[in-house]
């Protein structure tokens, strides 16, 4: 193959990628695009494309502008609720003192629970009315004391069962209430 000094080429058996900078007889000294000059015989090189648009393509870039390409083709698939999902009716409850009153400055601890629980039953007494089948209670994590008052109060009642709700949704922080409608 003829090479000329400003020839970008290529080694065969490397990675390696630069521009010729003398010929003498068959062996080409070529500057690396790192910076390094380097010697080679003609056989070990292949002239390149030296456009601008060839130097700055990589398979890196040609596979990742495939697979956005092949990803703007397929149409996104919505997968359907279930039909316990379509059906549950869901009734949030958010216990937290901020959620109650506007200022809890100057109110004892006991005073914030007992608007916190009075809450709870109050909500819970409407979701039996409404016959909603399901209500969480959200009490955040805290010591604890909330927590147990609100399964105090909801062992008072025969047709509520209760658990924690749904870790990823809530955390630790709340508990799912499921009320039976037709007890007998």
């Amino acid at each position: 193959m003829n090479f000329q000094v400003g020839d970008r080429v290529e080694a065969i058996d490397d990675v390696i990628k630069g521009v010729v900078q003398a010929i003498n007889g068959n062996t080409i000294t070529i500057e690396t695009d790192e910076g390094f000059p380097l010697m080679f015989e003609a056989s070990e090189l292949v002239k390149i494309a030296s456009d601008e648009i060839a130097r700055d393509l990589s398979n890196q870039k040609i596979f990742s502008a495939i697979q956005e390409k092949e990803a703007a083709k397929k149409p996104k698939r919505i997968l359907p609720k279930s039909k316990k999902e379509r059906i549950e009716h869901l009734m949030e409850v958010d216990l937290h003192i901020h959620q109650l009153t506007n200022s809890h400055k100057g109110m004892s601890n006991y005073d914030m629970l007992t608007l916190q629980t009075d809450t709870a039953k109050r909500q819970l007494e409407f979701a039996m009315r409404k016959r909603i089948p399901k209500v969480v209670f959200i009490h955040g994590v805290g010591a604890g004391v909330l927590k147990e008052e609100l399964y105090y109060l909801f062992r008072q009642y025969d047709n509520v069962k209760y658990y924690d709700a749904n870790y990823q949704k809530y955390g630790l922080g709340a508990t799912e209430v499921y009320i039976y409608q037709n007890l007998k």
